[in-house]
């Protein structure tokens, strides 16, 4: 049976990533994002049935026009991946960035909610499905001069926790991934270190993999998995120490 995988922020990076992979699949896909010329692009390239959409999600309309559209189409996707994020340096001192704290929740909190909501009642009839969130390592624990980014990524994460619980039993599958460093147009900007950095085309296969797995939580790569596994346990005493010397993301939206 051909998939159908329906993903958002799908005009560049992780989401052009997985929608090139699930292309070379023979899914059909439904791609969304807010720039609908080079999403339309990507799609012709792929050369995959499918459709695309300007959807802003933080607009539960946008999004609920999108699905119904798709589901029209093609019928209820296999896989929703809620993928579009945003994020920024921000400082709770400097009030033009409460805008920018306000912007990143709605984006990477309420967005994954949006995402979700038109499918899960036709996932949960048919009892089949996977829903996929994509958080953040960034999520584990709060970063300096990220306080915005941290909170929506942690949030996200509790989020799809109380979703996968809220479907257990139905047949729908609900799979958090946290990726550390990828390469793409939101980290471009960064002008510190970036361990076990990945290009987002691996990034994709292995996020595929754990997908397909169905797993319910997963860090990529593995290298980053330990690495969150240790800051879990740090106490907050030494966190503290170590983490307010950490190198900060530059202030200034990036998606």
């Amino acid at each position: 049976m051909t998939p159908k995988v329906f993903i958002t922020g799908a005009s560049s990076g992780i989401g052009a990533a997985l929608a090139t992979h699930y292309a070379r699949e023979g899914a059909v896909l439904g791609l969304c994002a807010r720039r609908l010329g080079p999403t339309q692009a990507l799609l012709e390239s792929l050369r995959a049935a499918g459709s695309c959409y300007s959807v802003d999600v933080t607009n539960a309309t946008s999004l609920q026009d999108a699905a119904a559209d798709f589901t029209r189409r093609f019928g209820t996707p296999d896989i929703v991946i809620a993928n579009a994020g945003i994020g920024a340096g921000t400082l709770t001192e400097n009030p033009e960035d409460l805008p920018v704290f306000r912007a990143i929740i709605d984006t990477n909190v309420f967005g994954t909610v949006a995402t979700f909501q038109p499918f899960v009642a036709a996932m949960r009839a048919r009892a089949s499905g996977t829903l996929v969130g994509i958080a953040s390592v960034a999520g584990v624990r709060g970063l300096p001069g990220g306080g915005a980014y941290s909170a929506s990524k942690s949030a996200a994460i509790t989020y799809l926790e109380s979703l996968r619980v809220e479907l257990h039993g139905s047949g729908v599958s609900v799979v958090t991934i946290c990726p550390g460093y990828v390469r793409t147009p939101m980290t471009a900007g960064n002008r510190y270190p970036m361990p076990f950095l990945m290009d987002a085309d691996e990034a994709a296969r292995r996020m595929a993999r754990a997908i397909a797995a169905r797993r319910r939580f997963a860090v990529i790569p593995w290298q980053m998995a330990l690495v969150s596994i240790v800051l879990r346990r740090l106490p907050r005493w030494l966190y503290d120490r170590l983490a307010a010397g950490a190198p900060r993301k530059a202030r200034g939206l990036s998606q």
